[in-house]
């Protein structure tokens, strides 16, 4: 079974982040879902955004390692959002890491300061297809950087124009689609 690392969205740590983490738990995985804002959790992505960059995302790095001490060094690191992109720099840098999963939320590695993705770490990325914060061409360059070294790289499109789709608290809330990721990323963790 898995160790799993899972950062919130810029939302906050919600009730649909810890439904996403229970799901993981009951299938035999370790979930750990650090709180990044301290307790306050968000409704609407534009205040999201400004909390974020408020807080800003060489200070959300230092509490993301800060949290990484605590476990195991064979992670799975994922993440929702912007929690996506910690995620994401987690998986490039900590030794040990065992995947990255990346729901809504993906950048180029040279956004992240990083030369090179490791090749013993997998990818596996979700997005709706027309989220309204999805750039295509940011996908195809972690796919690319990803497949250069041999790892596996893998991203499932839903249909839809919402962002968070698995959270059932959001008007973006897809049932569907929620329950499709929830299935491939149990897939991810089992391999």
């Amino acid at each position: 079974m898995a160790q799993v690392l899972l950062f919130h969205s810029d939302l906050g740590l919600r009730p649909g982040v810890l439904d996403f983490a229970e799901q993981l738990r009951a299938a035999g995985h370790t979930v750990t879902t650090p709180d990044l804002y301290g307790g306050q959790t968000l409704d609407d992505y534009e205040s999201g955004l400004k909390k974020w960059l408020a807080l800003g995302f060489p200070a959300l790095i230092q509490h993301a390692q800060a949290a990484c001490k605590e476990l195991p060094d064979e992670l799975v690191f994922a993440g929702f959002s912007v929690g996506a992109n910690l995620a994401e720099y987690l998986a490039a840098t900590q030794p040990g890491a065992k995947g990255a999963l990346l729901m809504h939320g993906v950048l180029p590695l040279e956004m992240l300061q990083l030369q090179a993705w490791p090749k013993s770490v997998p990818v596996q990325l979700h997005y709706n297809e027309k989220d309204p914060f999805r750039n295509p061409d940011n996908d195809a360059a972690l796919e690319k950087a990803v497949e250069a070294v041999g790892a596996s790289f893998k991203e499932f499109l839903y249909p839809g124009d919402t962002h968070l789709f698995a959270d059932a608290g959001l008007p973006d809330y897809v049932e569907a689609s929620a329950k499709l990721m929830v299935k491939r990323v149990l897939e991810f963790l089992s391999d």
